[in-house]
């Protein structure tokens, strides 16, 4: 069919049949669909959506577009696992989770990707560790996930080619929003690397992609089941971003705040909820406990003991990091030159976190991007960030610790960040961490 006619349908809320979608995803490929046509399409799925068994062949095609990692040929001793999140700020769950899933017998090789717009990216915050190669060849991934468990690393231009020329047209096009196309997007990636099994973080909240609770609940659900019914087992957890996650933000702050973690200091309550539950999901998921106890309880015995530590340490090492890092990461992390308290001009408790503007204020620190050429400082940043119900004194805790290139620009983040925290009598009442669990 042609793709006029393939658009036509689907304009008219017509059902598109798995060979029109797969002819459509080839021509995306070899060039055959215009950039307008492309552009055609997302609007007429923006507007008359998907049924699941659309969403399904739309995956499974884009999936198809390039390179399929296939691991059987490894002779791995255990399943290939993976996590997604749909982005928040102070989200540094996967620097955590690839090296429990590690010690907990599972295999992890992670596609992360970069920061956009008020969210960070993994692949930003494993670029601040000095010699680590984030882009390795496939060859070299392999490698590293055979020999420690899991390699934290940037997508490769070969996975889902369909999904990237579609992407770069939706998000010029208006039509980043649609749930059919962010499943799609997602899973087409994830279904290339070659997985046993996935978890969904889908946020909701101020400081997430999906705000509104209902439409991030649709998605955890719509990736949950299409997961499924491409062959791939998932669980979706729906979690806060209301606050942000852990105590930091940025890109080298946040690897400090991971590395304290698995030397053995006690991590931020919600940050540890949230990477437990996501990491014993893929623990159940790849049978390498018979429920989710016994999952938890071997998550928290792989932190405790060392094992996930060790296994983060023989990662960057073998992606060419220091071979002392863990130990000695002050060393190698490089610093800020300007370093400040925020003091609240009140005293009060912590009413309301406006997560979205801690974002953006990070990125005009320099943290993050608002555009995909644009460059990171990985220095800059905030650590020791108040949560919801936290007491704060004009001269005593402070809000937080702005860490910036110039004076200047933390004379801006200083006043971005008292704007976005809201100061009251009683404090706030927080919500569930992790708010629901969602099975396809």
């Amino acid at each position: 069919m042609l793709p006029q006619e393939i658009i036509r349908q689907k304009r008219d809320g017509g059902r598109l049949s798995t060979d029109s979608i797969t002819d459509f995803v080839r021509g995306l490929t070899d060039g055959r669909v215009t950039e307008g046509q492309a552009a055609a399409f997302a609007m007429a799925v923006y507007f008359q959506g998907l049924e699941m068994e659309e969403r399904v062949a739309l995956t499974r095609a884009m999936t198809q577009s390039g390179t399929v990692l296939e691991w059987r040929s490894q002779n791995l001793p255990g399943p290939i696992l993976d996590k997604h999140s749909t982005g928040g700020v102070g989200d540094k769950v996967s620097l955590l989770l690839a090296p429990l899933v590690a010690a907990c017998g599972g295999f992890v090789p992670m596609l992360s990707g970069r920061g956009l717009g008020h969210t960070g990216g993994t692949f930003d915050k494993m670029e601040s560790i000095p010699g680590y190669v984030v882009q390795p060849d496939l060859a070299h991934l392999r490698r590293v996930v055979r020999d420690v468990g899991c390699a934290i690393i940037g997508a490769t231009a070969d996975l889902a080619p369909a999904d990237r020329r579609l992407y770069s047209i939706r998000d010029v096009t208006a039509t980043v929003e649609s749930i059919d196309l962010i499943t799609a997007s997602i899973l087409s990636k994830k279904l290339a690397a070659g997985l046993d099994g996935l978890v969904m973080d889908v946020k909701f909240g101020s400081g997430a992609f999906m705000a509104d609770y209902d439409k991030a609940e649709a998605l955890a659900r719509s990736i949950a089941t299409v997961a499924r019914g491409a062959g791939l087992p998932t669980v979706s957890l729906l979690t806060d971003m209301n606050e942000v996650l852990g105590t930091t933000a940025g890109n080298a702050v946040e690897v400090a705040e991971c590395v304290a973690i698995l030397r053995g200091e006690k991590p931020e309550a919600r940050l540890w909820e949230v990477t437990r539950d996501l990491t014993a999901e893929l623990v159940l998921l790849g049978k390498l406990a018979p429920d989710l106890d016994a999952a938890r309880a071997k998550v928290e015995r792989a932190l405790a003991d060392g094992s996930a530590a060790d296994r983060f340490q023989r990662m960057v090492t073998a992606l060419g990091g220091p071979a002392d890092f863990l130990e000695r990461s002050e060393k190698y992390l490089v610093a800020a030159p300007v370093v400040r308290d925020i003091h609240a001009e009140s005293a009060g408790v912590v009413s309301a976190v406006d997560t979205r503007a801690v974002g953006i204020a990070v990125v005009a620190l320099g943290g993050g991007r608002t555009r995909p050429q644009d460059g990171v400082d990985h220095r800059v940043g905030f650590t020791d960030i108040v949560g919801l119900g936290d007491r704060v004194e004009s001269g005593g805790r402070p809000l937080a610790r702005v860490h910036a290139a110039t004076a200047a620009d933390a004379d801006a983040a200083v006043t971005a960040l008292r704007r976005a925290i809201t100061l009251g009598h009683d404090g706030a009442k927080r919500g569930p961490t992790v708010a629901d669990r969602i099975v396809g």
